[in-house]
Parts: C-alpha cells; sequence; structure tokens
C-alpha cells in the first residue's frame, strides 16, 4: 500500500520592502522590478514628495501597506485616493521618517537631495539592507553616515550604477590588492560642446542625456559633471580607497560603468546596458542574481567602446568636488548644498549653464571651515541649511540679465 507523505514548501517567504522615494526614477524602476516578480516581495511603504495621484496608484498597485508623502498639503488628496483600501495614508515630514522606520527587509533609499537624510538616517537604524541612491548620505554626511550603519549593523548595497560596479567587482578583495578604481562618466549632452556654446545652453538642452533616463536634478547634474565629482565623494566613502587612488574616465557609450585595478595589473570591470534596473535588480537580490528586464549587451553591435581623458577646464565640477573631497566633510555638505541652489536656479532661467560651477565655487571660498568635523546627523543638517543660505545670498551675481 501506498502511503502519501505530506511535504512542507520550501518556497522562501516575501521579502519585505520600503521604497522612500517611490515617484522618482529610482523609484519607478524599483517598482519596475518588485512588480515583475511580486510573489518575491511585500510592500510595506511608499512615498512621495509631492505627487499624491502617482504614490495612491503605485501603493494600490503594490499593495503597500503604507503610503506617505513628504508634503502635507497633499494630504487630503492621497487620503481621498487611497479610501476604501487598506493604505494607511500619511503626509509631513515625521510621515516620511515613520515610513522609513516601518520594519522591512529591504529599502530603497531614493528620496533626493538633502530632504532624504533623516529618513534615510531612519532607515539605517533599523539595522537592515539599504539600497542607497541617495547620495547626500555620504556626500554630505560621509563618516557620520558610516558611523550609523557601523553602529546599527545595517548593510548598505550601493545603487549608482558606478557604485554598484565596483562592489560586484571588489567582492571580497582585500583592501591592500586594489590600486585604484576609476569611475566612467558619459560625457553629457555637452561632451563636444565649447565653453562659449555651453555659456548660451538652455535648460532643455541640458536635459537631453545621450544615454540615461533620470530625474532633472541628476540629468543637469551629468551635463556638468558634478555628478561625477559626488560620486568621486561617494566612492571615497564607500571603498577602502584614498583619495588619490579615485579617477574618472569619459566613456561616451556608457557600457562599461567601473574599472578595478589591482597589484597584479588586473582590471576588472563591470559592464551592462545604461538602465538602473540592472543595479537596483543585483541588490534587491544581492547576494544572489534575478531577472531584469534590460537590454542585453552585443559587443559586435557595439562595435567599439571609447574613452577620453576628462576635460576639467571646460568641465570644472570634477576638479571643484575633488578638491572639496580632500578637504573633508564640511566642504562637501557646502558643495552639494550650493550645487542644489545652481542647479535649480539654472532651470528656472536665473542663471547660465557655466555659472552653476562658478556659484558652486564662490559658496566655497565664502565660507569658513574651521569649526572642525561635523560628529552628528544635526551639524550636518545646519551645514546644508547655512551652505544653501549662502549660495542664495550670492546667487544676484550670477544671474543673467
Amino acid at each position: 500500500m501506498v502511503t502519501a507523505t505530506a511535504t512542507l514548501s520550501t518556497a522562501p517567504a516575501p521579502r519585505s520592502v520600503s521604497v522612500l522615494g517611490a515617484t522618482g526614477s529610482v523609484g519607478s524602476s524599483t517598482l519596475d522590478l518588485i512588480g515583475r516578480t511580486a510573489d518575491r516581495f511585500r510592500v510595506v511603504a511608499l512615498t512621495a514628495n509631492t505627487d499624491a495621484k502617482g504614490l495612491a496608484e503605485l501603493a494600490i498597485r503594490h499593495g503597500a501597506e503604507f503610503a506617505a508623502l513628504g508634503d502635507p498639503a497633499g494630504y487630503g488628496e492621497l487620503k481621498e485616493r487611497l479610501a476604501g483600501t487598506s493604505v494607511v495614508a500619511a503626509a509631513g515630514a515625521e510621515a516620511l521618517i515613520e515610513a522609513a522606520a516601518r520594519p522591512a527587509d529591504w529599502i530603497m533609499a531614493a528620496i533626493s537631495g538633502a530632504a532624504g537624510l533623516r529618513p534615510t538616517f531612519e532607515a539605517v537604524g533599523q539595522g537592515t539592507h539599504i539600497a542607497l541612491a541617495n547620495k547626500e548620505c555620504l556626500v554630505s554626511a560621509g563618516q557620520v553616515f558610516l558611523d550609523a550603519v557601523e553602529r546599527s549593523g545595517a548593510t548598505l548595497l550601493p545603487v549608482d550604477s558606478e557604485h554598484s560596479a565596483a562592489y560586484q567587482v571588489i567582492g571580497q578583495s582585500g583592501a591592500d590588492n586594489i590600486e585604484r578604481i576609476t569611475l566612467t562618466a558619459s560625457g553629457g549632452p555637452f561632451r563636444t560642446w565649447s565653453h562659449e556654446d555651453m555659456a548660451k545652453a538652455r535648460p532643455e538642452d541640458a536635459l537631453k542625456h545621450p544615454n540615461w533616463s533620470m530625474g532633472q536634478k541628476i540629468t543637469i547634474d551629468s551635463a556638468t559633471l558634478m555628478n561625477k565629482g559626488l560620486e568621486l565623494i561617494e566612492a571615497y566613502y564607500l571603498f577602502p580607497v584614498t583619495a588619490d587612488q579615485l579617477d574618472v574616465v569619459i566613456h561616451p557609450q556608457s557600457i562599461i560603468h567601473c574599472f578595478v585595478e589591482y597589484a597584479d595589473s588586473s582590471v576588472l570591470a563591470q559592464m551592462s546596458a545604461p538602465d538602473m534596473r540592472t543595479p537596483i535588480a543585483y541588490s534587491l537580490a544581492c547576494p544572489e542574481r534575478m531577472w531584469a528586464p534590460t537590454k542585453r549587451l552585443n559587443l559586435t553591435e557595439l562595435g567599439k567602446l571609447t574613452f577620453e581623458e576628462p576635460d576639467v577646464t571646460r568641465f570644472p565640477a570634477l576638479r571643484i568636488a575633488r578638491e572639496a573631497m580632500e578637504a573633508g566633510c564640511r566642504e562637501t555638505a557646502t558643495l552639494n548644498a550650493a550645487n542644489e541652489v545652481a542647479v535649480q536656479a539654472f532651470l528656472d532661467g536665473r542663471i547660465g549653464f557655466t555659472s552653476i560651477c562658478e556659484l558652486v565655487e564662490a559658496a566655497l571660498e565664502s565660507t569658513n571651515f574651521d569649526q572642525g568635523a561635523p560628529s552628528e546627523l544635526e551639524d550636518i543638517v545646519k551645514l546644508d541649511e547655512s551652505g544653501r543660505s549662502l549660495a542664495y545670498t550670492l546667487l544676484p551675481k550670477f544671474e543673467t540679465a
């Protein structure tokens, strides 16, 4: 007689995830991946800044437990759009903190700008896996942020394509084995433009990135190459290297995202099509891999990959960022704050494109950095506020007639 034997399912429980900055470019790509394998994930919390409609739609589609809007003025609309669902609606700065504090196995930190500092620090406090897309946590907070990560035991997973590439390539290699990390940059839409032509560039010109689809702020930063400067600072804190072990090379095709050179002269690189879903997928499944709907590379179709030295005369942002990185956290926090003000002023038509870096450098030159290194988040917040205030004070000197 055959006896049936009960078997237990070996399918793993869904991984609980939250996405801070769900309606932005990185957040949308993250939820696209999650939605394609919904049985593997349980969405805990989603946040947005002002897009109540978009946030509500995403929360309903992905079955989120909690949806928080940064702008309290949008609470009524968000609550109305979520009426009849089980999603809890909230709004305001404290709501973003609450979203970040809700227990989750993995949290995407993709709130853009300094507004993402407090929520990301709160998420880190859980001691969970943090997929880091918010640059300010490392550019502005630096060692203060890393200390918070160490205290909590959180696992930091870089999401920028360049840092994700370095993270994947380095693996368990010891710091003594690494000689150099080289980040690649596309060169942006103005790679071949003269300084005179860039001075006349309009926001719509700068927003035409040749390879990547991103939000406005990061797209402008890519056009000035400030984005690559900020990524140098991030790499300085993320990886066991000194400032002089970090480099940038222009790679117009955006296929190779990072090179790591080792003591034996081996150079390892990570390659993929320019699509943020590849590094996001790596962070979602790490240490495993998951399928992503991104274009597969056809090397014969590509034909060739080219590389150039960055021109720091036409693109001074790289020099400015490197000098700030070598000077310390106060300088990088001010750099970031002034750059946010300058980029928005350009988008608003108040200053010309080349004035972005001029304003940032003027803010750095006008600041007294003798107070010592910051030691806690509140110090970073004050530095950010003072950097913005100074940039706004200097702004009229650079405004176009």
